[in-house]
């Protein structure tokens, strides 16, 4: 991502909207609903989020738009992930995924065998 190659210390609120590609106010929704999204503030009272800020929004973003978590739901979650990147955490998901995909075929075969051999 651009952001983390950059060299800056502090963005807008205006330039992590388009970096997430969200709108300005659903950041500031989502700073007072997750206590742990709190960008610092300028001496003008304008939001300065950090890289560990957009990260953390990134994550947010994550659970509520690709997991389809509710807000309670993804606040819950993020208690247990704070502390894990968000590219280690859908390495995860995809390894349970793949493990659960796989049970899913196992069911399905011991379902078609048994119809099969039912028909016997």
């Amino acid at each position: 991502m651009k952001f983390m190659e950059s060299k800056k210390i502090f963005w807008s609120i205006s330039e992590v909207a388009e970096i997430l590609g969200v709108e300005q106010n659903v950041l500031r929704y989502w700073e007072t609903e997750f206590s742990i999204l709190s960008p610092s503030k300028s001496r003008g009272n304008a939001r300065t989020y950090t890289k560990k800020d957009i990260e953390i929004a990134q994550k947010i973003k994550f659970l509520l738009y690709e997991e389809c978590l509710t807000t309670k739901g993804a606040i819950k979650k993020m208690k247990k992930l704070k502390s894990i990147p968000l590219e280690s955490y859908k390495k995860m998901l995809d390894l349970t995924m793949d493990k659960e995909f796989c049970a899913d075929i196992v069911k399905l075969c011991n379902i078609i065998k048994e119809i099969s051999g039912k028909k016997q």
